[in-house]
């Protein structure tokens, strides 16, 4: 029986319209005579979803008990029964009430599959497994139901339910996801714009991911190795060098003149030993190159040109930038370098970029790690020299000996010292092993050929004797100091990485700038591993737990424990690094003890950090609440306690009260209730501000229609009012402006001493208008400006009961809203001036004003 297929609406949050799309696709496919059920879709009390509904037949749920709660689940034996073509099932990451068939739904829609049918399902991005450490230091919230990614990947269909994070917080606050009363909660909290912004580029990216999955696939199954130029994937080579910096902003220049360019920096190192290049400069490349949006790749391979365009094949990418080589002009004996070896095999669909820099021919310098060891083109020459030299140099003395006419030769002693030349050129090419061959193929040819009697291994003269015995001391004496010279400048080489490593090392601790993930990717560079992972565990026979990791080793599953790896170093009695790939050789392990001991300091601090955050959260929840309290506790009861004094004294017997007396407790109970209306309208904005729910309703305005409204209640003579005519009209929401204006006159008349009134003007700059409010009080200094403008601040010896501190934060809060800006100045005298900017309308001034160009009121 075949497996029946999948189909998976992917969302980045709940009321993107997962559901409503599952339910769009049910009703195209039964329109077309497909037979198509509802196994299980769960509306949520949301009527167009419910609408969505109705033509299509639900198969009846399965009705379940547990802990004196009756629940519905999805009946799987009821689905396999009725054998439809296509299944509908709502929320694939939905665990299961305890004794149903499956713990999970996800593992019922594996059932259905495996019988044959068709399923349509739909999860959000956050109940994907490898994504739950992501969204929970997003979200502050850790996703219980979750879907294990393969299950996803696996699906033959993925389609991404997009919706901006702006139109879904609309779609919250009009109620179209929760109840009216969770709407505060989820808008404050999990449906924040930064939330909904990452989890919505987590989808996205997620998505491009699997598309670029299906297009290797189809390229895999069709066996198409030429380059679709879907977009732009430029890759660069770099060494490790100081060109590299060039090279990555040139390719980023490259990328940035079309859509869509991707940018994917690789290093490729051969798999002995520390990787050839500095750390260093490697860190300031990879860091140089994710800060223009680009990728970092560590790859192993022996054969540099050829990993290279491996791996730029295997990315699908169009082109690929090289820097000219720094080899000197004589350095090309040894062949034609990487540049024009990948330009000569990248074929027609791969276009090659050589760029110049400053260090061209500047020579390759001394690799770090590995330059001092004799390679292995060394070795054959050397080893060439010391058997092919000998017999060719016989050839050729014995040919001269002959048009010498002479059985000697050149003379015994001048043929030892070219024996003893070749030998010495053999010692420096290829080591001790070579030039010992050497004396030793020498020795016996000299014997052979040109000690009396020649063509037998006998000497008859003692002076001979002691001439190859010589030859062959000098020989070994030679060969044996150049290899030690060699040994010598290798370990020189090698302290000298171990030493950049544990400098920039030492360095990112003092900074404080390595994260865990960084270092983990830098071990696995430094050394050439496959995978790194920091285990932990809290006792002896706790299970291992994975701290962090980076790279991946082929599909195989990853080390459980630390023996289960390749090499790992203990950190401490619970926490060890486990690195898979291939076995480190003993002088390794010394760098890697300073990698493993920085690892577990670098998660320490990052828990830490965590743990100072949430504090830091709490406090200032704290602080609010206190605040919250504070008012609730004495400035919403002063004003109670007012109007209840007066309530009582109205309806005491015991007192006649005269009709002046009523008047002013009456005037008395007015203004308290004002007061309370006030407060509480201050609390009620701020929330608004908070949540995110204001939504301005711009529209053209005069502003002399707007302030004088703002100054109802104000007294008398408290304001002082300046608005040319000539203003033009501001974008502005009425409403909005009004508050913002009441709030700020309120604060400047509070501050503002008896006979000085405040001064509200405006006037017209460029594509803008600014209104000012000047006070002649006490003023805030410059330190203070800004917290003035926080919620529950009170600046200096404010009288109790003179609010509770939000009036400016609403204000500032509002004209940010409209587009606008609030800002405190000093006022020239001594005072405090509020600068009020708003965008200026497009259009004609207004043609006149019913208001006077100066009011007092």
């Amino acid at each position: 029986m075949a497996r029946g297929k999948l189909r998976i609406y992917l969302g980045a949050a709940p009321g993107v319209g997962k559901t409503y799309a599952m339910l769009s696709e049910g009703h195209r496919r039964a329109e077309r005579g497909t037979d198509l059920v509802v196994g299980f879709v769960e509306h949520h009390g949301r009527p167009r979803t419910q609408v969505m509904l109705r033509g299509l037949e639900e198969v009846p749920r399965r009705e379940m008990e547990y802990r004196g709660a009756r629940f519905t689940e999805m009946d799987v034996d009821a689905v396999l029964a009725r054998r439809p073509a296509v299944v509908l099932v709502d929320e694939l990451a939905h665990t299961n009430v305890p004794g149903s068939r499956n713990a999970k739904r996800w593992q019922d829609v594996e059932e259905l599959l495996r019988a044959g049918i068709n399923v349509v399902s739909n999860l959000n991005i956050q109940h994907l497994e490898s994504l739950g450490d992501v969204v929970e230091s997003i979200t502050g919230v850790r996703q219980r139901e979750t879907v294990p990614d393969e299950v996803v990947r696996r699906a033959d269909q993925i389609e991404l339910v997009d919706m901006s994070p702006q139109a879904l917080r609309r779609r919250m606050a009009h109620g179209n996801i929760y109840q009216l009363d969770k709407i505060d909660a989820a808008l404050s909290n999990y449906f924040r714009p930064g939330n909904l912004t990452a989890l919505r580029e987590l989808a996205l990216l997620w998505t491009a991911d699997r598309v670029d999955e299906y297009l290797q696939q189809y390229r895999s199954e069709h066996s198409i190795r030429s380059t679709w130029q879907a977009r732009e994937r430029i890759v660069v080579g770099i060494t490790g060098g100081p060109e590299g910096r060039t090279l990555i902003r040139r390719a980023a220049r490259m990328a940035a003149k079309g859509s869509g360019g991707e940018v994917l920096a690789v290093y490729i190192a051969r798999s002995d030993g520390l990787t050839s290049a500095s750390p260093k400069e490697l860190a300031v490349q990879r860091t140089l190159v994710e800060d223009l949006g680009g990728t970092f790749h560590h790859v192993i391979g022996e054969d540099i040109p050829r990993a290279l365009l491996d791996f730029a094949r295997g990315v699908n990418a169009t082109q690929i930038v090289l820097g000219s080589s720094r080899r000197k002009a004589w350095q090309y004996v040894f062949g034609p370098g990487v540049g024009a070896t990948v330009a000569r095999d990248s074929g027609p669909d791969l276009d090659v970029h050589i760029v110049t820099h400053d260090e061209v021919a500047k020579g390759r310098g001394l690799p770090v790690a590995r330059g001092a060891r004799l390679g292995r083109a060394r070795l054959i020459a050397g080893w060439l020299v010391a058997v092919a030299g000998p017999v060719l140099l016989t050839v050729l003395l014995t040919h001269v000996g002959r048009a010498l006419a002479s059985d000697s030769g050149p003379g015994f002693a001048n043929e030892v010292l070219l024996f003893l030349f070749l030998t010495v050129v053999a010692a420096l090419l290829g080591g001790l092993l070579p030039a010992l061959g050497s004396a030793a193929v020498g020795s016996l040819l000299l014997n052979y050929y040109f000690t009396p009697p020649t063509h037998t291994l006998t000497i008859a003269d003692p002076q001979n004797i002691f001439a190859i015995v010589v030859f062959v001391a000098v020989a070994v004496c030679v060969a044996s100091v150049v290899d030690l010279a060699a040994r010598r400048t290798h370990q020189a080489a090698r302290l000298r990485a171990e030493s950049e490593v544990l400098s920039f090392l030492a360095g990112s601790v003092l900074r404080g700038e390595t994260s865990l993930e960084a270092l983990l990717e830098r071990v696995r560079e430094t050394f050439g591993m496959d995978f790194v992972a920091l285990l932990e565990r809290e006792s002896d026979v706790a299970p291992w737990t994975c701290a962090g990791s980076v790279g991946g080793n082929g599909g195989a599953p990853l080390p459980e424990r630390p023996e289960d790896a390749d090499v790992d170093m203990p950190v401490g009695d619970h926490m060890a690094l486990a690195l898979s790939g291939r076995v480190l050789p003993a002088e390794d392990r010394r760098v890697l003890a300073a990698f493993a001991a920085q690892a577990a300091v670098v998660l320490d601090r990052q828990r830490l950090a965590l743990e100072a955050e949430r504090a830091r959260d709490l406090a200032e929840g704290n602080r609010i609440r206190t605040a919250l309290l504070a008012a609730v506790s004495h400035d919403l009861r002063t004003p109670l306690a007012a109007i209840k004094a007066a309530v009582t004294s109205l309806r005491s017997d015991d007192v006649a009260w005269s009709p002046e007396d009523e008047a002013e407790l009456l005037e008395g109970i007015e203004e308290g209730a004002d007061r309370l209306d006030h407060l509480v309208g201050n609390l009620l904005d701020m929330s608004r501000l908070q949540t995110g729910t204001v939504t301005p309703l711009i529209r053209e305005i005069d502003l002399d229609e707007v302030v004088p409204m703002a100054l109802v209640g104000v007294p008398e003579t408290g304001v002082s009012l300046d608005i040319p005519e000539e203003l033009p009209m501001v974008a502005v929401d009425p409403g909005l402006l009004e508050r913002s204006v009441a709030n700020i006159v309120e604060n400047a008349v509070k501050y503002s001493p008896d006979g000085l009134p405040v001064l509200v003007s405006a006037s017209a700059l460029a594509d803008r208008v600014e209104l000012r409010v000047a006070d002649r009080g006490p003023g805030v200094p410059d330190s203070a400006k800004d917290r003035i403008f926080e919620p529950f601040q009170r600046y200096g010896d404010a009288p109790r009961g003179a609010g509770v501190g939000l009036g400016l934060a609403v204000a500032r809060g509002f004209v940010e809203a409209m587009g606008g800006r609030l800002a405190a100045e000093d006022t020239p005298g001594g005072g405090m001036t509020m600068v009020l900017t708003l965008r200026a309308a497009a259009g004609r001034a207004p043609a006149g004003s019913p208001l006077p160009a100066q009011v007092t009121s």
